[in-house]
């Protein structure tokens, strides 16, 4: 029977995996291996994908691919008929050397301020590295409640007790195998970098899963502490768990600590200093025992690699020995660098002499063999040392997705989730807006008072105060919708969002892994584009990075308040929800295309684990926030402020006199009421530069201005404001009305405003739509490796923008 046959409720034990590749290999390091017992929880709203409780953690899975995983029901189960179960740990695995080490006496008079240790940060996804970087290094690193959040190494320094720290945060794995981009990256970093301790970050109401990643890490025979996180979940939870004695049965020291709240931070390091000076108690050398069949192959392995000598020291040879058996090519690759090739070729013959002996008596292929061996070594050291309590800690998480998961109630909730935080964005955010645009204008009245007539007092009201203080208005918005965002990852929900989701990412040839990357544009493209890399397929990676700019990033919101509050201040909330949708709805017929003429067919596993709920502090979401905040203040002191300058200087010049001027200006006035001609006499550089594009863009009910701004929006999209607030502040005094007042102001030229509220709602349609900012683009070139890409992103999207505004202004003239 398969596990896709099953209904919810169901339980089932496992009996084999029937797939192969990558997808197998992630499947058993995430617990599904012969004899555990797995549950169906619940069905997507659109009945795929599942959700499966197994180890006591949550994973959804399509149905094609639980399909794969064959299964004996646990009502079919007799005595003597149970499939196979894993190997317990050895007795003498399962005993801790009650010999202690004497303690290492420190009589150096060596500086230890002068010391540093590196330290590098492993675990499995959602066990709260990034948490625990965060408290420890005092930095402000983006966490969230879901696989694929760190996505590259993050470093910080501190100093403890004497000593620097130097921290690395490696991305979240489940192992150290080489199918995925996160688990080639950990494990080249340990190979590059050698830490001088590691610390194994392992949940503590989740172990049997977490503790696989230890002992491979425990193969390697690294200095090493676990973190054991989320401690304060496992006692409130009931459970017992003896960490010291386990800590001694393996040979490492356990530390429990709180992400969250910093409770155990200080200990940890502790115990870091403790283990780098070679002092710790509990520190010893053990192996994880593999069993009376596998664990000869790997002694002969091992002693063949140490008897060569000349092996990649970096690497212990009893851990290459075990994915040498594995067929792991990235440990084929680093033994072919240091062997000769006829002891490379004896060696991977007996491999697979070795790898036929173990399968043949064991029925099984060797990646499952070992699998099942090491949860073995696992369930034998927690059956001596972790007590089950009476609470049951999934009924929160079950009770709370029979809601949100359901498929009466799944999208109508997501769907107005959405829609309360655009509300919030554009209601709440506008009271503190109004706040900042009276003190804006405040400055601006002192500025013009003090300063005498000249280039520079244009500069300074014109271009500066003009230009970043028409963006900076809009920090409070763009700081709501952070925080609403990083609430939904923190807490779990984003996890969910993409499980229900996924059957629809599937139509358009995506994984619901794309839909987190997607979710995240709206905050910003360049860290979207850089989470894809937890999505395992090239090409369904390749889409999801290409149509991650059409979502509407926080940049363009400045742009959406002041329009849609210029025109469309009744329907705000419901009009800004409308350009969102639109950006997702260009994102899924460009991800159609891409898959139909572009990219092969590709159906990619969707295996991810869904977390359980936890409520974020309010502290970390501020935290996230305000990190968030201080990127945008840095932009407007920097590429905004020399953008609002450059913009002021190119409007600014050349410089006329009135004399010459006049004459010009009633020419121009005369002409039918025409500001589209160019005129050398009269014009400024900024104003030439927009008439001679502007043909281009007149059929979407632009005016050079317009034009100007859009094109100002290349390098950042929080620029359009800024460069509109500098054209249309010109020479009128500072006391004049608010840049919304100004764009709706007839033009002195064609006595119309530039601006009506059909060329607005072109112009907003463009401003979504049109070329990702430099840095989107750039972040594209890095991530798929080539400028190819990049350029088809910016032709291609300014394409599909002027021909949307082009029916969006001739429909909205209709009305």
């Amino acid at each position: 029977m398969r596990l896709s046959d099953l209904r919810p409720g169901d339980e089932a034990k496992i009996v084999k995996i029937l797939g192969h590749g990558a997808f197998r290999k992630r499947l058993m390091e995430m617990g599904f291996v012969g004899g555990q017992t797995v549950k169906v929880m619940l069905h997507a709203p659109l009945h795929d994908p599942v959700k499966y409780q197994i180890m006591g953690y949550e994973v959804s899975l399509r149905r094609s691919e639980s399909s794969l995983i064959e299964v004996l029901p646990l009502q079919h189960i007799v005595s003597g008929d149970s499939p196979h179960t894993a190997t317990a740990c050895e007795n003498k695995h399962a005993q801790a050397d009650k010999a202690v080490a004497e303690k290492k006496a420190d009589n150096s008079d060596f500086d230890k301020s002068r010391r540093t240790i590196n330290v590098a940060l492993i675990g499995n996804p959602n066990c709260g590295k990034t948490s625990l970087f965060n408290i420890a290094s005092g930095a402000h690193e983006h966490v969230g409640n879901y696989s694929g959040v760190t996505v590259d190494a993050k470093a910080g320094t501190f100093h403890h007790k004497g000593y620097k720290f130097n921290i690395i945060d490696l991305p979240g794995t489940y192992s150290l195998d080489s199918y995925s981009p996160e688990e080639l990256y950990v494990r080249r970093y340990l190979r590059d970098s050698t830490p001088d301790v590691i610390i194994n970050v392992v949940v503590a109401s989740n172990l049997e899963r977490n503790l696989y990643l230890t002992t491979e890490l425990i193969d390697m025979n690294r200095p090493m502490v676990i973190a054991l996180n989320m401690y304060d979940e496992l006692e409130n939870s009931g459970d017992n768990f003896d960490y010291e004695y386990l800590a001694a049965m393996i040979g490492v020291p356990i530390v429990p600590t709180v992400g969250r709240t910093g409770r155990g931070i200080e200990r940890l390091f502790d115990t870091v200093i403790d283990v780098y000076e070679d002092r710790a108690a509990a520190v010893r050398h053990i192996h994880v025992n593999l069993g009376n069949t596998i664990e000869p192959a790997v002694s002969q392995l091992n002693d063949a690699l140490k008897a060569d000598g000349s092996v990649d020291p970096r690497f212990s040879p009893r851990y290459l020995a075990i994915k040498l058996l594995e067929h792991d090519s990235e440990a084929e690759d680093i033994i072919s660098q240091s062997v000769t090739d006829d002891t490379l070729n004896s060696l991977l013959d007996k491999r697979d002499e070795l790898v036929a002996q173990i399968e043949h008596n064991t029925n099984e292929d060797i990646t499952s063999a070992i699998a099942a061996e090491k949860y073995g070594f696992i369930a034998g050291a927690l059956t001596e040392t972790f007590t089950k309590g009476n609470i049951n800690q999934v009924q929160r998480t079950a009770i709370i997705d029979s809601l949100v998961t359901s498929p009466l109630f799944g999208f109508p909730i997501f769907f107005a989730i959405m829609v309360f935080i655009f509300w919030a964005t554009f209601a709440i955010g506008a009271y503190p807006m109004e706040w900042i645009e009276t003190a804006v204008e405040w400055i601006g009245h002192i500025v013009e008072s003090v300063l005498p007539d000249g280039p520079l007092k244009d500069l300074i009201c014109d271009g500066i105060i003009g230009g970043v203080g028409g963006v900076i208005v809009f920090l409070p918005n763009i700081l709501i919708l952070y925080f609403c965002i990083s609430f939904m990852e923190d807490s779990g929900y984003m996890a969910r969002a993409a499980f229900i989701m996924d059957r629809m990412m599937h139509k358009v040839g995506l994984h619901g892994k794309s839909f987190i990357p997607l979710l995240m544009g709206f905050g910003c493209s360049v860290p979207a584009i850089m989470a894809t890399r937890a999505i395992e397929s090239r090409s369904s990676r390749l889409i999801t990075i290409l149509i991650t700019p059409f979502m509407s990033c926080s940049a363009r919101l400045p742009i959406y308040i002041l329009l849609v509050g210029t025109f469309f201040s009744a329907h705000a909330a419901l009009v800004i929800s409308a350009l969102y949708l639109l950006g997702v709805l260009a994102a899924v017929l460009t991800a159609r295309l891409l898959r139909r003429f572009w990219f092969k067919t590709d159906v990619v596993p969707f295996v991810m684990e869904l977390p359980p709920y936890r409520l974020p502090t309010f502290k970390a979401s501020l935290r996230h926030m305000w990190s968030k905040g201080e990127q945008y203040l840095r932009k407007m002191g920097g590429l905004i402020l020399v953008a609002s300058v450059i913009v002021w200087a190119l409007n600014y010049f050349p410089l006329r006199d009135d004399d010459d001027v006049a004459p010009a200006m009633n020419q121009t006035t005369a002409a039918a009421g025409d500001d589209s001609a160019i005129n050398m006499s009269s014009d400024s550089y900024l104003e030439m530069i927009g008439k001679f594009v502007n043909p281009v863009m007149e059929p979407l009910g632009m005016k050079w201005r317009a034009t100007v701004a859009a094109i100002a929006g290349i390098p950042a999209k929080e620029i359009v404001v800024s460069t509109l607030g500098v054209l249309y502040t010109g020479n009128e005094s500072s006391d004049v009305k608010t840049l919304s007042s100004r764009i709706t102001a007839p033009n002195p030229v064609t006595g119309q405003p530039d601006f009506s509220a059909a060329s607005a709602l072109a112009f907003l349609v463009f401003v979504l739509l049109f070329c990702p900012c430099i840095a989107t683009l750039t972040a594209i070139w890095r991530e798929t490796g080539s400028w190819r890409y990049p350029l088809f992103s910016a032709v291609y999207s300014t394409t599909i923008a002027w021909i949307i505004s082009f029916i969006t202004f001739r429909i909205a003239l209709l009305f």
